[in-house]
């Protein structure tokens, strides 16, 4: 019997640890906890971080970038962030692939069959795809969610476990926590037509392009789909495992 499937999404802020740079410490993390689960599951990776990777080489100031420019850093940086996937795995002995898609491959059926096929075959080699969007011909990521949605459906196409999104909060709570000190984390929602589902503001992020607002809608893809989503703290230690043992502060998106 195959062994389950969990889709682990890791924005920008997250691989970035608060810092301009690509961590080699979260990197060496996530490795370290793939190495403890491997027996007992398999995990895919969505990671964005190629325009972050990018800013390491090409010096380019933020706030002027058009989208031209963050696509030219997509193209410098991909192959960067995937050489420090390799460099870090490697060292844990783990080896991965990367497998790059646009939101259109998801609404063509011969298109789907083959990433469903691919990953299937990649996993069967001992490999950890690794999803990215690519941003040098589409540029959904660069301007709505950071990978949030493309998780959700990489999670859906292939009947995943549970899609687990790294932020850099706990969760989904009743306030922007980063605004009020008294905002509270809403541990599980079972309906997206709740008052407070639907009065969520996107937290300000420097480096990714997601919000909670794009969380949302990703967990509305899952919801449909009854693949039950998680969004948890990606700076916590063993978040992967803790989430899925649900042993730390998580919200959790499922009916």
């Amino acid at each position: 019997m195959n062994r389950p499937i969990i889709v682990v999404k890791i924005g920008t802020s997250t691989l970035t640890n608060g810092t301009p740079f690509i961590s080699r410490g979260f990197l060496e993390s996530v490795a370290r906890q793939i190495n403890q689960l491997k027996t007992d599951y398999r995990i895919v990776l969505v990671s964005s971080g190629a325009v972050a990777a990018a800013r390491q080489f090409v010096s380019i100031s933020g706030g002027n970038e058009r989208l031209g420019s963050k696509q030219a850093l997509s193209a410098i940086g991909q192959p960067a962030l995937l050489r420090l996937y390799n460099e870090v795995f490697g060292d844990f002995g783990l080896r991965i692939a990367q497998c790059l898609l646009t939101y259109h491959d998801f609404e063509n059926q011969t298109a789907k069959t083959n990433i469903i096929n691919t990953v299937q075959e990649v996993l069967n080699f001992g490999f950890i795809p690794v999803f990215n969007e690519n941003d040098t011909v589409a540029v959904d990521e660069l301007i709505l969610g950071d990978n949030d949605y493309l998780s959700a459906l990489v999670a859906c196409l292939l009947k995943a476990e549970r899609l687990i999104i790294a932020s850099d909060t706990d969760g989904l709570f009743d306030k922007n926590p980063k605004i009020h000190a008294d905002a509270t984390l809403i541990p599980w929602v079972r309906s997206l037509d709740s008052p407070i589902a639907a009065s969520i503001q996107n937290l300000d992020e420097t480096q990714g392009t997601g919000g909670m607002e794009s969380k949302l809608k990703a967990a509305k893809i899952c919801m449909q789909n009854e693949i039950p989503m998680y969004i948890s703290n990606g700076s916590k230690e063993n978040f992967i495992i803790n989430c899925i043992n649900e042993e730390l502060p998580f919200t959790k998106f499922s009916y």
